[in-house]
């Protein structure tokens, strides 16, 4: 977090900030919604800290308060797989000053095992844009003597489970990520959920816990310092920051592919000249020095596109997964 006034601002600040102003958390006015932003936005990130959507939200935080003049606020909301997170958005007016980091899990996922969360994704909220689409890696800790797919899986059916792997949650990328390559290769793995990235690998790097899933921006420091070996990626191909990595796909997996991807969404009945405003303003900032550098360093891949393009990605993405997790009898925690 930067020192200037104009940085990031944590939750608390924000809670102080509001009080101050005595600003009421009702509807916006028609002259509010042309002075959009006034005030600080809140932004719900449904995982703990120290996670792939916490990282890439500080970056698109940082060039948005740039260009906006105000402050996002980075407001983890971890625990139920993303419900709690999307229940206090519902809770949240529609007047743009409270969006939602939507991803794999809530948007495609989550419809289908939480069926009675008081929500509809689709009815609910509205895309505003995808912000980036983010390499899945398979590590392991390097004290398991395994280096690529056939010897993962060579070692796995010699000790079925015997291993547990670690996820952000029910429903998070990694776990989706996990449960397709367990049902591509016939593995038997124990799933570990945790409330977010963060305290999973946490586990991984102590040893605790043997496998994971996640986003390069979570793990590439620990592979480049050697606790975590990367067996495999979940791309279609190669990725330049690890070239010598083979894809899944290169284990003898014809059309494995998963990749985690992270965007937002805002509550349904936001004016749309916000929404578009937000669109045009995250565009805008996926094009910054800062993020082209930060996604060159993770390989991922930006976004910045319309609300009607995101939202035709996330259905896509609905139908796609809906086989998974039916396979993978993937169910709340």
């Amino acid at each position: 977090m930067h020192s200037n006034d104009s940085s990031p601002i944590q939750r608390r600040d924000y809670l102080k900030w509001m009080g101050a102003a005595g600003l009421a958390a009702t509807g916006v006015s028609g002259h509010a919604q042309s002075a959009w932003p006034s005030k600080p936005i809140r932004w719900i990130i449904p995982f703990a800290p120290g996670g792939t959507s916490s990282i890439v939200a500080r970056g698109i935080a940082a060039q948005l308060t740039k260009q906006m003049g105000v402050s996002f606020v980075i407001d983890n909301k971890g625990g139920g797989g993303g419900v709690p997170a999307m229940q206090e958005m519902l809770r949240a007016p529609a007047d743009g000053y409270t969006i939602v980091m939507s991803h794999i899990g809530l948007m495609a996922v989550n419809p289908l095992i939480y069926p009675d969360s008081g929500y509809d994704v689709n009815k609910d909220f509205v895309p505003v844009t995808l912000l980036s689409r983010v390499p899945s890696l398979f590590v392991v800790h390097k004290d398991v003597p395994v280096t690529d797919m056939k010897s993962l899986v060579a070692y796995v059916r010699a000790r079925p489970g015997q291993l547990n792997y670690a996820s952000a949650g029910n429903a998070s990328a990694g776990h989706l990520a996990m449960e397709a390559l367990k049902l591509a290769t016939g593995m038997f793995i124990t799933h570990i959920p945790y409330r977010g990235t963060g305290p999973a690998l946490n586990d991984v790097l102590a040893g605790r816990i043997q496998l994971m899933s996640a986003g390069t921006p979570a793990l590439l420091p620990h592979i480049k310092s050697g606790v975590l070996r990367c067996i495999a990626t979940g791309t279609t191909e190669r990725i330049p920051v690890l070239p010598d990595v083979p894809t899944v796909m290169e284990g003898g997996y014809k059309d494995f592919e998963t990749v985690q991807w992270y965007g937002i969404h805002a509550r349904a009945g936001t004016p749309p000249e916000i929404i578009n405003r937000l669109q045009q303003e995250c565009a805008k900032a996926v094009k910054s020095p800062e993020v082209i550098a930060q996604n060159a360093a993770e390989s991922a891949i930006a976004g910045g596109g319309t609300p009607a393009e995101y939202g035709a990605y996330v259905a896509r993405e609905q139908a796609r997964w809906k086989d998974v997790v039916i396979k993978g009898q993937i169910r709340p925690g």
